[in-house]
Order: C-alpha cells, then structure tokens, then sequence
C-alpha cells in the first residue's frame, strides 16, 4: 500500500465558503446526536464532514471553519442557559467554547497537510493520520474540559451514544476513548475514500478495524454484591434562583414528599442538590428535623446544603444519622460552576455584566474530600449537578470503595429544556463505564435509577414531586475505565499533540538539510 503523495493533499476539498457552510451543518447534525432528539448515529455523519472541511486549510482558514463548527454545535446545545438568566451567560459560554474549538481546528488541518508529506505510505494515511486526527480531536475536548477554571467538558462524543450500541466500550477506555475511536473510524473513512484504492481490500481495514472496536466488545464485567433498597424524594420545591420562595418552603415540599416513605424499609434516604434551605450544621431547627427523619426511618439520610465553616461557603452532600446533630461526613463539590456558584476574576467581569454577576453573592469554594462515604458498610459514590461531567470526581468515588453512586443535582434553573436530559446522559454514561448503578436525583427532574448496564430502574418525570422506592443493585471491581482512564485520555490526547509537532519538526529539519544540499552538476536546481 505505497501511495505517492499529490499536491491535490494540500489543497482543500472545499472552497473556503463551502467549507463554512458545511461546518455550520455539521455542527447542527451533531446537537441531534444528543438529548433530547438523541439520534447517536448523526455523529457518523457530522464529524466527516467537520473533517472533510478542514482538510487543505491553512491556519486563519482552520480557524474560521472551526468557529463556525463550534458556534453551530455550542449555540443550540448550550440554548438551555438562557432560559432564565437571558443571553448574556448563553453568548459568552458559547462563544467561549467555539472560540477553543476554533483554535483547535488549526491541529488538525496541520495532521493533514503534514502526516502524508512524512508518511506517503498506506499505514501513514490510512493508520496514522487518522489515529493523530482522532488523538486531535480528543485532545480539543480535554481542553474545553479543563480550561479556563476548571473547563466545562460539556457535548463530548463519547456521551452522545448512551442510547446506541457504543455506549459499552466506555467501561474499557472512558468517554474520551470512546470519543477517539469514533473519530479514528471517521477519518479512516474519509482517508479509505480519498486514496481510491477501491480494490484494494487492505485499503478498507483499518475503518474495519475501528467498527470492530466500536461493536464486538461487551460491557466491562463487575461483580455483583447484594443490593440496597434506597428511598429517592423529588420534592419539586422552589429551588431556582427567581423562584419565589419564604422559609423552610424547599425543606416543606422535600418533606412532603417523603411522608409516603415513613414506615417503609429503607436502607437510606436521598435527598436532591438544594433540598434544604439552611445549613444543618449551623441551624439546630433543621438539625433537629433531620433527625426526627433518620430516627423514624431507622436509616441514614443523604442530603445536600450550602454548609459555611469560617468564611467560606461550600456546596455539601451531607450523610446524617439520628442522635448525632450534626453530618457524620461530608463531602464538597470538588467542581463549582464558573459564573454560577463563584465568579472568577469578578473585577473584571463586573464591567461587562454587573447585574448578573451581582446575582451572585456567595463563592463557593471547591471541596477536596472524597467523593465516596461508608453508609452503614455499603460504599456510595457521590456527585453534586455538574461534578458528574468530571471524570475525577467519578473515578475517585469508585477507587475509594464506591458499590453504587448516588448523584444529588437541582436543575430548577433550567425548567422547561433538555439539560436535565443532558445530564442524565452523563448519569447514564457513568453507570456503564463504572459498572455501578447510579440515582439520579434532582429536586425537580427528571431522576432515574440505573442498573450498571445503563438501563433505567425507576423515574421520575420532571415538574413533579414524588419519591421512588427501589431496590439498587450493588457491585464491586473496578472497570479498565476507571483503573487506566487518567492515562489513556493523556496519552491519546496529548500524545498526539507530541506526534503532531515531531512531524512539524521532522518537516522542518528536512527542509533546512535539501536547502544546504548542492545541487547535482549540471542540472541549476537544488535537490
């Protein structure tokens, strides 16, 4: 499988204009991978594409056909932050998030043009560039997932196909593996048509390989160990920033909710992100209440509150058992939300949108506790609303003895869109790649119980309060995912950014070393 390099390879497939077009499309295709249209194999058809824009460009090209990819997808994914606080925080995120995509479209034009000029041959095009692409891409979401405070790994690949046959092979490389197998099939595609060697069977085997990859393998085994019977309370109280609300109203409707449950066999009680309008551990009424709870349901409760120790304010699940009068332990949300529960820089960003940013009067400080406590001998893993979207905050729970997560989130905020159905899909995901089961509790929907395999227990629709009563299936062992996932995901991505500047360099040394060869006698041109 020689192939001989042609100056068609660095030229783009697309004029400029019909690259922008496609890039807009693409992007729009994608948003109907995810929740609530959930159409998984829309990415099949939007990241070749998104490819087959860039390949050819030079940098400022790159960077225009990448913005317009990332504004097409973020502007309509992301539409759900507007609904209450307007465009402001929805413009800025969006924007934010397709300026980064745009900047890291110019990586992967560059595999492009470099990886056949260093490796004309059949594994460099069909094995290699795909596989940097891939890495690229990655590398693009752990970016948008770190950075700048803290990131927002928000509409990564990989989540999109919770409701597909893909979503196992999460619980052997975790998302961004997953993320990067669906491009490498994707850019091995466009590369298998490029080359045009159509009879040449070799040609085809690597997107046949990457399909292989994507369907043969089952989910990750883990070991079953019993079970435990959670109570889960949607109380759908007023919980949003503009909801009008008095005292204890939030505390009333979670208790309202449970009374159903008082009497009935629980081995503990979940309360949402926000079930409680005080901090427990400063207000001895609420204290009191919530050991009136634990001591006539003979059973823990796990509930969450804005929790204050000197000056700082922390955004707490809380596990609590009668007699005590105080949390038995604690954990803080490792990952509060920029421009939600703290403002970074808030000087600055006060100049742009003081009223907005003056909504936001506490600053929550980022927990560093254990994602994980010991209910009564049973492990539970924890997450608090976004936290779930962070791969630490998951993988920590499970490598500290988590047998199931318990996730505790508020999205009255976002009444009325699909982010609540977004961020199921993280559950969801996390279920599957953890081979844990997972409750997913919000104070206002939609909540689920999920087996391990990703499959829905019990629910909750949304704007309606109730409670579920079920029977969880508890289990041990630890996923490839969760053992290997730090690692894989960095070298994947940016390991890739490694191959991609040895290429640069390897271009350049050549270059320099056939300017300083003479040319042969005779002939007037260097070699």
């Amino acid at each position: 499988m020689d192939f001989v390099p042609l100056a068609a390879d660095r030229r783009p497939i697309l004029p400029l204009w019909a690259g922008v077009l496609a890039s807009i499309a693409s992007g729009l295709l994608l948003t109907t991978a995810f929740p609530s249209l959930s159409w998984w194999p829309m990415v099949f058809v939007s990241v070749p594409v998104a490819l087959v824009s860039l390949i050819g460009r030079r940098a400022w090209s790159a960077v225009l056909v990448g913005f317009a990819f990332g504004a097409a997808f973020y502007f309509v994914n992301l539409s759900f932050t507007a609904r209450y606080l307007g465009p402001e925080p929805w413009i800025a995120l969006s924007m934010l998030e397709a300026i980064l995509t745009a900047a890291f479209a110019v990586p992967i034009t560059l595999a492009y043009r470099w990886t056949p000029r260093v490796l004309p041959g059949g594994w460099g095009r069909l094995v290699v560039l795909p596989a940097l692409v891939a890495g690229l891409w990655t590398l693009r979401e752990e970016v948008l997932g770190t950075f700048p405070y803290g990131g927002f790994p928000w509409g990564r690949l990989g989540v999109s196909q919770v409701n597909g046959p893909l979503a196992e092979v999460v619980s052997w490389v975790g998302m961004s593996g997953l993320s990067f197998v669906i491009v490498f099939v994707c850019a091995a595609g466009v590369e298998y048509v490029r080359v045009g060697r159509w009879r040449d069977v070799r040609t085809v085997l690597p997107v046949v390989v990457g399909l292989v990859l994507l369907l043969i393998p089952p989910q990750f085994p883990t070991a079953a160990d019993g079970t435990i019977r959670v109570g889960a309370v949607q109380g759908n109280g007023p919980t949003g920033y503009f909801d009008e609300r008095g005292p204890n109203d939030v505390l009333n409707a979670q208790l309202e909710a449970t009374a159903p449950l008082l009497g009935e066999d629980i081995d503990v009680l979940l309360w949402p992100e926000g079930g409680i309008d005080s901090d427990p551990t400063q207000n001895a009424s609420t204290a009191a209440v919530l050991d009136a709870i634990a001591e006539h349901l003979d059973a823990p409760l796990l509930v969450s509150a804005v929790t204050q120790r000197g000056d700082e304010f922390f955004n707490s699940s809380l596990l609590w058992q009668a007699g005590v009068g105080n949390p038995v332990d604690t954990y803080d949300k490792r990952h509060p939300v920029p421009f939600g529960e703290f403002v970074p820089d808030r000087w600055l960003w006060r100049m742009f949108a003081p009223d907005l940013i003056d909504l936001i009067q506490r600053e929550y400080t980022p927990g560093t506790s254990s994602p994980q406590f010991d209910v009564n001998g049973v492990g539970v893993g924890l997450a608090i609303c976004f936290d779930v979207i962070y791969d630490d905050v998951i993988w920590d729970g499970a490598r500290d003895g988590a047998e199931v997560y318990m996730f505790q989130t508020n999205n009255a905020d976002f009444r009325g869109t699909n982010e609540n159905l977004q961020q199921l899909a993280f559950a969801r995901m996390r279920a599957i790649e953890t081979g844990r089961s997972v409750v997913n509790l919000s104070t206002v929907g939609t909540s689920q119980a999920i087996a391990p395999d990703g499959t829905t227990i019990a629910g909750l629709p949304a704007d309606t309060a109730g409670h579920m009563l079920t029977e969880v299936p508890l289990r041990t062992g630890l996923t490839p995912a969760v053992v290997a996932g730090s690692a894989i995901k960095t070298l994947l991505a940016w390991g890739s950014l490694v191959v991609l500047i040895a290429l640069g360099v390897t271009i350049e040394v050549t270059r320099r070393r056939n300017a300083k060869t003479p040319a042969p006698e005779g002939t007037g041109v260097a070699r």
